[in-house]
């Protein structure tokens, strides 16, 4: 079962399985060019796991799959809910010492080797170094009758992340409330010297607990210790590809066996993340290519601003938008500034461009929803006070209209001084004349009635 032919099978078959359509049928032809009877066996292969009904396919003389056990230890397997290259993951119920929903997950028995198990203890470890509330915790671990290693996780009772926020219609704000405690959470991986290496909407689960909606970052099956030795002998590195998923994987991720690959790898994938939940869109679309045209464009290409892609694809433009609680209009305008510049900054091909870390990434992003001047675009005069006057609008708008009043009541009241200057120059000239007139009308008086003046003529005594 062990024999250097069986492993190499293994191994090829294992390689197989991470592609699909024609990069799976190129992989095939460049690897089995040398050995006829050799591609016929691993379709075979390949073509009972894609279809688990049919009988079993086995590597020489050992079946490919052995049956599953039906209980381990104290937990009860009650359904298969998901599988990878390594390992099956069961929702499972715990019936001592306490009852509850677990999730469990297997090493598989065809990938059952000393690197596979590597593999496999280095997620356990992963998972043991973490304590997140957005990041599923490991319960227990330890290994089946037959020496098969497992460990239990939290079951968590959630929706993909783009499923649950396309099916809830989340706004782009609501989105990015999301995304950033998906930051958080991998922040604190970082901090324990853990690089996830695999981040994608698929490994981030949402549920929602006690009215609150939690993200939580799941499958850290490639992850990578910063602190302590890790095996990175995969199939991947065996045959010069990369560790990780075209379509979210860093340049340099790509480009390399992963030796040189630090947290800012990570910030890369939340970059493409985030530029699917804005958009519904992959920052590139890499169906049908093979690895040397990924590595290719993710060595010579960057990708376009999500603004300008939003509106790709006429009918299913309008149907992204709807989902995001807006028009295609508003959407754009809402993509269109700091949301472009943030997601192009987390996706810059030199990771030193990049945001160094996941927490600076959130933390622009909350700069933006507070309308606050975001880090990731080029300072201006005339951005800043966009970003002041959108940031305090009520404020302004109270002290607009307060100096408004104050200007009308200033008016107001110079107009009233001058009406009441008039009035009272007027009052003044009035009296002036009234004055002159009683003084004018008294002296004629005073001559009419003096003594020896009757009648025009001179009184003599």
């Amino acid at each position: 079962m062990n024999s250097p032919a069986l492993k190499c099978e293994r191994r090829l078959f294992e390689g197989a399985l991470q592609l699909e359509g024609d990069s799976r049928e190129r992989f095939l032809q460049e690897i089995c060019a040398q050995d006829s009877e050799l591609k016929p066996r691993i379709r075979a292969l390949l073509a009972a796991h894609d279809r688990p009904e049919l009988s079993p396919v086995t590597f020489e003389t050992p079946a490919l799959w052995s049956p599953e056990p039906l209980r381990i230890g104290p937990y009860r397997l009650l359904e298969r809910v998901g599988e990878g290259g390594m390992g099956v993951v069961y929702v499972a119920e715990q019936t001592e010492p306490v009852r509850r929903r677990v999730a469990l997950k297997l090493i598989k028995e065809v990938t059952y080797s000393q690197e596979s198990l590597r593999r496999f203890h280095s997620e356990r470890q992963a998972l043991a170094l973490m304590n997140h509330p957005n990041i599923a915790r490991i319960l227990d671990a330890g290994s089946t009758e037959d020496g098969r290693p497992f460990f239990v996780m939290e079951f968590v009772r959630g929706a993909l992340l783009l499923d649950y926020c396309d099916r809830n219609e989340l706004s782009i704000d609501q989105r990015l409330e999301l995304f950033v405690q998906v930051c958080e959470a991998v922040q604190h991986a970082h901090q324990k010297g853990v690089i996830h290496r695999d981040l994608k909407p698929s490994n981030v689960l949402v549920e929602e607990v006690d009215g609150k909606t939690i993200p939580k970052v799941i499958d850290f099956g490639i992850a990578k210790l910063l602190y302590q030795r890790l095996s990175d002998i995969t199939l991947h590195t065996r045959l010069g590809g990369f560790v990780g998923t075209p379509g979210y994987v860093s340049p340099e991720q790509a480009q390399t066996t992963g030796l040189d690959v630090d947290t800012r790898a990570d910030v890369y994938s939340l970059g493409a993340v985030l530029y699917e939940l804005l958009t519904g869109l992959h920052p590139f679309d890499f169906r049908g290519a093979d690895l040397g045209e990924i590595q290719q464009v993710l060595a010579n290409r960057d990708p376009k601003p999500p603004s300008t892609r939003v509106l790709e694809g006429g009918e299913k433009a309008c149907d992204r938008a709807r989902r995001r609680l807006a028009d295609s209009d508003s959407l754009l305008r809402n993509l269109r500034g700091d949301l472009d510049w943030i997601t192009l900054k987390a996706l810059q091909r030199d990771r030193s461009r990049r945001y160094a870390t996941a927490s600076e990434l959130a933390a622009d992003l909350r700069r933006h929803r507070a309308h606050k001047t975001v880090l990731a675009r080029p300072p201006s005069t005339t951005y800043q006070v966009s970003r002041f006057v959108r940031r305090h609008a009520l404020l302004l708008f109270v002290g607009a209209l307060a100096i408004l009043a104050l200007v009308l009541g200033t008016i107001g009241t110079s107009l009233g001084l001058i009406r009441a200057r008039a009035e009272a120059e007027r009052a003044r000239v009035n009296a002036a004349i009234a004055e002159e007139v009683n003084s004018f009308l008294s002296d004629d008086l005073l001559a009419a009635v003096a003594p020896g003046h009757q009648g025009g003529e001179t009184v003599h005594e």
